[in-house]
C-alpha cells in the first residue's frame, strides 16, 4: 500500500528514504470510498446555478458565488508574486490574476463551454482557479507560509495535549476536542476572509503576540450551531464507556439563532502553565493525574485532513489521538498534490515525524501500525468521494467511522454524503455565501454527524 514508512530511534524521526519518492508520484488509477452509498451521491453541497424554486431566505446566485472565486484572486496572487522558486513571479502573478479573472467574466455570462462541461460547481472553479495557476508556473505558492505556520503550530501541540489530558470529564473533553477542529480551521487562505483574519494576526504575532488559537477556540460560536448533531456524536463514543446517557436520540441541526460570537461557558479545564501551550514553556505533567481514558466504539477511522498548521496540528492530531488511545486505529488521508494551504500527504508524514518525538501515543501508534498516512489522490480543496486513490479505498475496507474535516471537504462538498457507516462533518464557515445557505452567520460551525 501507498504509505509512509516512518521509523523512530532513540527519540530521534527518520523517514524512511524511499518515502517521499513513493508520495510524490501522482496517483493513476481512482475508485469510490467503499462506505460511500453511491446512489444519488452528489458531491457539491450548494447548486451554484439555483433555479427560481430556491428558498429566498438561503438563496446565493450564480453571480455570489463567482464573487467568492473572484475575491480570493489578491491572496492568491500576492502569495504567488513572492514564490522565490518561481522565475518572474511577479509578471506570472499578474497573468493568473488577468486570466483567472476572465474566466470567472465566461462564466458568470454563462459562456463557459469551453472551460468546463456543465453548469458551474464548487470542485469547477476550484480546479480552474488551480489549474491557471499551475499554467503559470506555480505548483505550491502557499509552500512558505504553510511551513511557518506548521513550526509555530508544532511548539503549540504538546500544551494543547496538555490541556485536552487535564480534562477528566469524558463529555467535556469531547467538546474541547471538537472545538478545537473548529478553532484550528480558521487557518484557510482560500477563504478572503479568513485570509484577511490571518494577515492581520499575522502582523500581531510579529509584534511578540500570540495565543491565536486558545483565543479562537475560546470566542466560537455558542450552541447551537448552524449545523449541530454535537449530542448525537458525543452519545456514541461515550457508548462504549456507560457514559452516554438516556437522551434524545435524534439530531440538533438548528438555526444560527441570535448570531451571538461570544463563547460558551468553558468545561473545567486544568489550564497548562503557558497560556499559550508553547512547548517551550508547558510543564510535561499534568498535576499528577492520568487522564481518562474514552473507549471508542468505532475500530477503525478515517480522516480527511484539511490545512497545514494550527488545523491538523492542534486541530485533528488532538482528535486523532484520542481515538487512538480509546482502541481504534486511525487513517489520515491528505491530497498528494499541493492546493491552497492544505497539508499534502507528503508534508504530513514528515510532520508526524516530529510529532512521534515528543508524543508517545503517536510514537506508539507509528511503531504499531494503527496510525497510518495515505494520500487520498486528490489535488483540490474539495474532494468527491467517488475519486479517491485506489491505495486509500484498499486501506479504508473495514472502516467504521469516516471524518471530513474542512469547509471544503465537509461543508461545501459531501454534507449530504450519505454512507454504510458512521460519518462526522467538522468545519467552520469561512464565506458569508455559505453561512446563507446554511442559515447561520459567518465564522459558524458545522458538526454533523450521522
Amino acid at each position: 500500500l501507498f504509505l509512509f514508512s516512518i521509523f523512530l530511534s532513540h527519540n530521534v524521526s527518520v523517514v524512511h528514504p524511499d518515502a517521499h519518492a513513493r508520495v510524490s508520484r501522482m496517483a493513476t488509477a481512482f475508485a469510490a470510498l467503499p462506505q460511500l452509498v453511491l446512489g444519488g451521491y452528489r458531491p457539491t453541497t450548494f447548486d451554484y446555478d439555483p433555479g427560481r424554486d430556491t428558498d429566498p431566505g438561503t438563496l446565493v446566485t450564480k453571480e455570489q458565488w463567482v464573487e467568492v472565486f473572484r475575491s480570493s484572486i489578491p491572496e492568491f496572487s500576492k502569495r504567488a508574486a513572492s514564490d522565490l522558486r518561481v522565475p518572474n513571479s511577479q509578471d506570472l502573478s499578474r497573468q493568473f490574476a488577468a486570466q483567472f479573472g476572465a474566466d470567472l467574466d465566461s462564466v458568470t455570462a454563462g459562456d463557459h463551454t469551453h472551460l468546463f462541461k456543465g453548469a458551474p460547481t464548487v470542485l469547477k472553479l476550484c480546479a480552474l482557479r488551480d489549474k491557471r495557476l499551475r499554467d503559470a508556473g506555480f505548483a505550491d505558492c502557499f509552500a512558505e507560509v504553510k511551513k511557518h505556520e506548521n513550526e509555530k503550530a508544532l511548539k503549540q501541540l504538546p500544551g494543547v495535549l496538555a490541556e485536552i489530558d487535564a480534562i477528566q470529564d469524558r463529555e467535556a473533553r469531547i467538546l474541547t476536542l471538537v472545538q478545537g477542529v473548529f478553532a484550528g480551521n480558521i487557518f484557510d487562505l482560500g477563504a478572503a476572509a479568513s485570509a484577511e483574519l490571518h494577515a492581520e494576526r499575522d502582523r500581531m504575532g510579529k509584534q511578540g503576540k500570540t495565543g491565536f488559537f486558545h483565543e479562537t477556540r475560546a470566542g466560537l460560536k455558542k450552541k447551537p450551531w448552524c449545523v449541530d448533531d454535537f449530542d448525537l456524536f458525543s452519545r456514541k463514543w461515550l457508548s462504549e464507556s456507560g457514559d452516554a446517557g438516556d437522551g434524545d436520540d435524534t439530531s440538533a441541526t438548528g438555526d444560527a439563532g441570535d448570531g451571538d460570537n461570544t463563547s460558551n461557558t468553558s468545561p473545567t479545564v486544568l489550564k497548562s502553565t503557558s497560556p499559550t501551550g508553547d512547548v517551550n514553556k508547558t510543564s510535561p505533567t499534568v498535576l499528577g493525574t492520568s487522564p481518562t481514558i474514552i473507549k471508542s466504539p468505532w475500530r477503525k477511522v478515517l480522516m480527511f485532513v484539511d490545512n497545514a498548521g494550527a488545523d491538523v496540528l492542534l486541530g485533528i492530531f488532538p482528535l486523532a489521538r484520542e481515538f487512538l488511545r480509546g482502541g481504534a486505529a486511525v487513517i489520515l488521508a491528505a491530497n498528494e498534490t499541493p492546493s491552497i494551504n492544505d497539508v499534502t500527504a507528503r508534508e504530513l508524514g514528515e510532520i508526524l515525524s516530529m510529532v512521534c518525538a515528543v508524543d508517545e501515543i503517536f510514537k506508539t501508534a507509528f511503531n504499531d501500525g494503527s496510525l497510518q498516512v495515505v494520500s487520498s489522490g486528490s489535488d483540490l480543496p474539495v474532494i468527491d468521494l467517488t475519486k479517491l486513490s485506489t491505495e486509500l479505498c484498499e486501506l479504508s475496507l473495514g472502516v467504521d467511522l469516516v471524518v471530513l474535516e474542512g469547509m471544503g471537504r465537509a461543508v461545501e462538498t459531501n454534507l449530504h454524503a450519505k454512507f454504510t457507516c458512521d460519518a462526522l462533518n467538522l468545519g467552520m464557515v469561512k464565506h458569508p455565501e455559505v453561512a446563507t445557505c446554511l442559515n447561520g452567520s459567518l465564522y459558524d460551525c458545522v458538526c454533523r454527524f450521522r
